[in-house]
């Protein structure tokens, strides 16, 4: 049989975390040198590298050599690995800058799919040069091909005909202010709904509560919905006081399907469709206009605003501290109050203020000269007699978590554009995830972390499998994200629906409690994310980050869980707000007893909204390529 040189296939579709494969050559260009040892044949790459193969079953050995490039300027330290139809069928470990070139010897034998992956070694990708050398097939030419097409499989079940009161179980308004709060309520219509203990500034009709902020204080109201089918009821405490978004917003926001040719047709029928798609009974509340609102599609902003706001939902509207907007409209640069007092006046409920040009007036580049657009419009915009959640969109830079909160931000971009990040090995979003999930310090009730809208379903360039479209779901989920939608409201479907609109997974996100998520584990091929719950759970996040099926878990004492295996605890409960219920649902041992604590733990699957069963010292799963499960324990 033939001999075929991997450098003689199309590597295109070797996917890679930095510039792009390259034959015979390193990717810097240069020549391919490996522990001072130069290759005249091989392909150049760079963690985290995929390259999917299809061999049809008629491949009997592939050989080659592999190691760190000697252009890596720095301590390059990078992994090796083959799959043949999900079996690994090599793994070289950690291989470093200086090591010499380690040889490859697979039989394949009958294998039909084929993945060559590069992945990092723990210290990054940074210098991850990696090459494949002297690097040959035996048998008929392979076919590189992108990865296998997964079938869009609905794990969320539908919402049973029965009243389901969705959303979240806390709201924070400023006294003597307009309110507005559409309740979120799955369940057959017609619905009829009724509330206890509402504040007399307030009223409910159609399941929209409006009226004025009442003063001070904490409002425990219960809220019932009911229906043929049955009855439901839910705590909603209102919080009157300073703060606002004490959950992560939700809603739609047109950028990355409209851009600057939005129009006011398109937020009209955008408005429409959260309604009649079901989205607003989970929650999402906010139909906000980006960039291009001044396009000159926009007759009435007061009109359409009121329009908004007859659905039960909230307007948000967007500008810059710049001269210009990232799409080259006027910014609120030297009319700052004036922008400020017109939102007000539009009836405008949030606020995006985008950097953009404000480079091109900023005075310098201290952290205050990053800091002091945004003290002026949040000191203007909390002046406003109305409710005005502000978002910062300023891309992470200055440590903006450390101070964003205390200029009067609700929300703030920790990254650039999602929608920006190339998708390469992974698809952009987990990069964005990681470096929001590392600030979680910095999250909490009223202030959270922004990584960018929801590119799911429909929108604009963004095609991701179905098993990432969960993953990037559950990841904003745990994360405590604004959950905001920005692909195609005219295109919705089956699937994007059951990704947006499971009222477990999104509970997690609206956890009353505000803590994001932590990283419990992270390597080249997984990720583990926990975030404690206001009833004393955890969901748990659990991602393949690999190209083929594996099994992930996590085990109770990662979490800080006792398991059934060691001695019980014993804790004495302390005080809390209210009375609390355990999983099976009767009441918890009085404040100050003492109990004992088995290590036996109960699992959920929040995607499949089942349990699982009970486990004794941790939980595992297979979860496929680019996939996840979300359990709560």
């Amino acid at each position: 049989m033939p001999i075929i040189w991997l450098d003689k296939l199309d590597l295109r579709s070797m996917k890679q975390g930095w510039l792009e494969a390259k034959p015979c050559r390193a990717v810097t260009g240069n020549p391919l040198r490996i522990a001072s040892e130069e290759f005249s044949r091989g392909v150049g790459t760079h963690a985290r590298s995929v390259y999917w193969l299809d061999l049809a079953g008629k491949c009997r050995r592939f050989t080659a050599r592999v190691g760190v490039d000697d252009a890596a300027e720095g301590t390059g330290s990078v992994v090796f690995k083959i799959y043949g139809d999900g079996r690994k069928l090599f793994d070289s470990g950690v291989v470093t800058t200086g090591m010499p070139a380690r040889p490859v010897d697979v039989d394949l034998h009958g294998v039909k799919l084929l993945v060559l992956l590069v992945g990092e070694a723990g210290h990054g990708v940074r210098f991850g040069h990696a090459n494949w050398v002297d690097a040959q097939f035996d048998g008929e030419p392979p076919h590189p091909i992108t990865p296998p097409v997964e079938e869009p499989a609905i794990l969320t079940p539908p919402a049973p005909p029965t009243p389901r009161l969705n959303g979240p179980r806390v709201f924070g308004c400023r006294p003597g202010h307009p309110f507005l709060y559409r309740i979120p309520c799955t369940g057959t219509r017609p619905l009829h709904f009724s509330a206890t203990n509402l504040p007399a500034e307030l009223k409910l009709a159609n399941g929209i509560i409006t009226g004025t902020a009442p003063a001070a204080g904490e409002y425990r109201v219960e809220l019932h919905a009911r229906n043929a089918h049955g009855t439901a009821s839910a705590p909603l405490r209102i919080v009157a006081g300073d703060r606002l978004a004490l959950t992560p917003p939700m809603g739609w926001n047109d950028w990355y399907t409209h851009g600057a040719h939005v129009t006011d047709t398109v937020m009209r029928e955008a408005a429409d469709a959260l309604v009649s798609s079901g989205m607003a009974d989970h929650g999402y509340d906010y139909c906000n206009v980006d960039d291009g609102w001044t396009n000159g599609h926009f007759p009435d902003m007061k009109a359409l605003a009121d329009y908004i706001h007859a659905h039960g939902l909230k307007f948000g509207i967007y500008s810059s501290p710049g001269p210009k907007t990232c799409a080259g409209f006027p910014g609120s640069h030297g009319h700052e109050a004036e922008d400020a007092r017109q939102f007000a006046a539009w009836d405008v409920d949030f606020l995006k203020y985008d950097f953009c040009t404000y480079w091109d007036v900023m005075p310098g580049k201290t952290t205050e000269d990053f800091i002091a657009p945004y003290r002026l419009m949040g000191r203007l915009v909390r002046e406003q007699p109305r409710d005005i959640v502000f978002n910062l969109c300023q891309y992470g830079m200055a440590n903006v978590g450390e101070w964003a909160a205390e200029i009067g931000g609700h929300c703030w971009r920790t990254t650039g554009d999602v929608g920006m990040e190339p998708n390469a090995a992974l698809p952009g979003f987990y990069k964005v995830a990681l470096a929001t999930a590392a600030l979680a310090a910095y999250a909490g009730p009223g202030r959270w972390n922004d990584p960018d809208y929801l590119m799911l379903g429909v929108c604009g360039d963004a095609k991701y499998t179905p098993n990432e479209q969960y993953s990037y779901m559950s990841l904003w989920a745990l994360m405590a994200a604004p959950l905001f939608f920005s692909g195609d409201m005219r295109q919705l479907d089956a699937f994007t629906l059951n990704v947006l609109c499971n009222a477990e997974i999104i509970a997690v996100n609206q956890d009353e409690l505000g803590t994001q998520a932590r990283i419990v584990r992270h390597t080249d091929e997984e990720l583990v994310l926990a975030k404690p719950l206001a009833d004393g759970r955890i969901a748990v996040g659990l991602f393949n980050l690999g190209e083929v099926a594996q099994p992930i878990g996590v085990t109770w004492e990662e979490l800080d869980l006792p398991d059934a295996t060691a001695q019980p605890l014993t804790l004495t409960l302390s005080p809390s707000d209210g009375t609390r219920e355990s999983a099976s649902g009767s009441p918890l041992p009085a404040c100050g007893e003492r109990v004992r604590v088995r290590g036996r733990q109960r699992v959920r699957d929040l995607w499949r909204q089942q349990d699982v069963g009970a486990y004794n010292t941790g939980f595992e799963t297979n979860v496929g390529r680019h996939g996840v499960s979300v359990i709560k324990i």
